[in-house]
């Protein structure tokens, strides 16, 4: 048995990365995912890769800060897989800068995406949940949610700590109609938004010395906590932070 048999998955900013591991762990623990992004050909090559490995998933074009794109997406979700048990709010985007050096257009391009996505995904998936009779969900939001982050930037420290309230207030309003929400805080991990870092061996020696257990994070890492809080086995669990991070945060 799966530990998702039977539970339909919609995930956002599923093309690559983090996203794509989690609709193929999901899809392998017996989910059918629907997951969405703006990267289309990585989309459906993730998509293929799924089903050619007898998982089943739907590739759906996703811009998280648009309200009809969700629509679309949960309504994909309903017609073809029959209910949305599980949404992870995944699609983020890194982009660090001081407060002086933040313009007005990079801080509401950052908080859109990493903000304003999360609150759509979660308000259009909110209905579908109730048909459902219940639901989980899964909000990725970082230790710069939680940390002053030197590295971290402004803007996205700011959407990255909104994510980690709103997701409380979520918890709060709807565990009465068994709609649990919790926040994952992953540290530095090594996808393509750590490119920056990653190929420069002088900061990712930075990163790497100030991670307790001696190593960046991989997808792998975060996308088995989402599962966690995905399956059954967190059922008595909302409006929590698992922070997924090598130890930053005990020091």
């Amino acid at each position: 048995m799966g530990r998702l048999d039977g539970k339909v998955a919609l995930i956002s900013g599923g093309a690559r990365g983090q996203g794509a591991l989690e609709a193929e762990l999901f899809a392998a623990e017996g989910a059918s995912v629907v997951f969405g992004d703006v990267l289309d050909a990585e989309g459906q090559a993730v998509e293929a890769s799924i089903r050619a490995a007898g998982g089943e998933a739907s590739y759906i074009r996703l811009d998280v800060t648009s309200d009809d794109d969700w629509a679309r997406a949960v309504e994909l979700a309903e017609s073809r897989y029959g209910k949305l048990d599980v949404l992870v709010n995944n699609a983020g985007i890194a982009r660090g800068a001081g407060i002086e050096e933040t313009s007005e257009e990079l801080w509401d391009q950052v908080l859109a995406v990493n903000t304003k996505g999360v609150f759509l995904g979660t308000r259009k998936a909110l209905p579908a949940m109730r048909r459902a009779g219940g639901g989980s969900i899964v909000n990725v939001s970082s230790i710069a949610g939680i940390l002053g982050r030197r590295l971290a930037g402004s803007a996205y420290s700011a959407s990255k700590g909104a994510v980690r309230t709103f997701t409380k207030s979520t918890a709060i309003q709807h565990a009465a109609e068994g709609i649990r929400c919790n926040s994952i805080h992953p540290g530095p991990v090594d996808t393509p938004m750590l490119a920056g870092v990653t190929d420069n061996p002088e900061l990712l020696t930075v990163r790497t010395n100030e991670v307790p257990l001696g190593r960046l994070g991989t997808s792998q890492d975060v996308a088995y906590g989402a599962l966690y809080l995905a399956s059954d086995e967190s059922a008595w669990i909302t409006g929590i932070e698992l922070i997924i991070d090598g130890g930053i945060t005990a020091q």
